[in-house]
């Protein structure tokens, strides 16, 4: 066991600029992730990879700083207050902590179509992760799908890999991007980033008012149907990457007992959530990108330390950060068409081969996971729980432990501590 003054979970933008702030007042700081290297998926890679300049501050502050960097560490459990099961490897370990800020950040939240499960069918970031880990794209035919920024940066990162990207097709409509185009007027760094991603990518379609109806193919990918502005439309491709913006990843803050507002941790102005001790910051507290999470990361720190004045003082740039959150929630809001694209014989649940007709006849999860194994895969219900939210308005499912896929001499250090 160990118990350092602070515990940080998620070594992405949140989680490393709240390890820098409070390494630098003198606290001593263990920082967990379930990665190999620091970055989280916006940094994927870590310092070998990624060549942004606040990306590379903010690893090399880890041992400048003497933080206790521990990468490859999965949390499993939380078996007492103050307590993480953690597995590494083929070790188990409890971890216990004084403070605790979460900053698990988010994953892409896929919605099911016909075809969906066909090789060569991916998330926007799932094909730039296959990508930047050696995947090879070059010359091969793309279509970037579903909604939000994502997609412009998705289809740079693969063009610079060789990728002959066909179009992006977003589901916002033209007059909510022109709204959205508006309003970064006052955010001159997101304008200046968008306008670049545009110009390099001009030669590629940005067709708003459209999403893609099924994937096509028997064995594998061979093409998409479409629907643009009420026209449908067949596309030939290679790949699909296609995503619905990004889902918080809370369950860890579920487990501890924290509340949730909708899909996101509920905190306070100073990071606290509704568990003693605990703090929440990033994108589990809303999506907004790579600044709101860096400055919830330090305020969550500089509170959990006490130092509530210079909290305080990084409020104003708060503010300005979670204007262009709530920018985003309005402009990329889902429409009602992706909910009902999923078909009888769509499978719903990958892990478990679990398809709709097997599931609509169910009112909650619970019900539907004792009788047909949905959501009791590798993933944990990561993909299929949120999904069948949408397709069948069930309520949120929870989380148990473990939270991840473990090995049983972990899950038997559960039951001894």
């Amino acid at each position: 066991m160990s118990e350092p003054e602070l515990l940080i979970v998620g070594a992405g933008p949140a989680g490393l600029a709240a390890a820098r702030e409070a390494a630098q007042a003198g606290a001593r700081v263990c920082l967990l992730d379930d990665n190999p290297l620091p970055g989280g998926q916006i940094w994927r890679g870590g310092p070998q990879r990624n060549r942004h300049p606040r990306a590379h501050a903010a690893f090399a502050a880890l041992s400048r700083l003497g933080v206790d960097w521990r990468p490859g560490h999965r949390v499993v459990a939380a078996p007492k207050a103050g307590q993480l099961l953690v597995e590494h490897g083929s070790e188990a370990m409890l971890i216990r902590y004084r403070r605790l800020i979460l900053a698990g950040g988010a994953r892409e939240r896929l919605l099911p179509f016909p075809g969906w499960t066909l090789p060569g069918v991916t998330g926007v970031g799932g094909l730039q992760a296959l990508v930047k880990g050696g995947w090879p794209i070059e010359g091969r035919k793309v279509i970037v799908a579903g909604s939000g920024p994502l997609l412009l940066a998705a289809a740079w990162s693969l063009r610079k890999a060789g990728a002959r990207v066909l179009m992006m097709l977003e589901q916002a409509n033209q007059t909510a991007i022109r709204r959205f185009t508006r309003h970064l007027l006052g955010h001159p760094a997101k304008l200046l980033q968008a306008a670049m991603l545009k110009a390099r990518l001009a030669d590629v379609p940005y067709v708003t008012d459209g999403f893609v109806l099924s994937a096509l193919g028997r064995d594998k990918l061979e093409g998409i149907r479409m629907l643009i502005g009420g026209d449908m439309r067949v596309q030939r491709c290679d790949y699909l990457a296609c995503a619905f913006g990004l889902l918080p990843n809370a369950e860890l803050a579920e487990l501890l007992g924290c509340a949730l507002d909708g899909e996101t941790v509920a905190v306070d102005a100073l990071q606290k959530t509704s568990v003693a001790g605990v703090y929440a910051a990033g994108e589990m507290t809303g999506i907004g990108g790579v600044d709101k999470a860096e400055v919830e990361g330090r305020i969550a720190a500089l509170a959990a330390l006490g130092r509530t004045e210079e909290a305080l003082a990084l409020f104003r740039r708060r503010v300005r950060s979670h204007r262009f959150a709530e920018l985003l929630q309005e402009t990329f809001a889902l429409r009602s068409e992706l909910m009902r694209l999923a078909r009888a014989d769509t499978v719903i649940c990958r892990c478990e081969d679990v398809r709709m007709a097997e599931l609509a006849r169910f009112d909650d999860w619970r019900e539907a996971k004792l009788q047909t194994r949905c959501g009791m895969g590798a993933c944990q219900g990561r993909t299929c729980g949120p999904a069948c939210q949408a397709l069948f308005g069930w309520p949120r499912r929870g989380a148990r432990p473990p939270l991840q896929p473990a090995r049983l001499e972990t899950l038997a250090c559960d039951q001894e501590s």
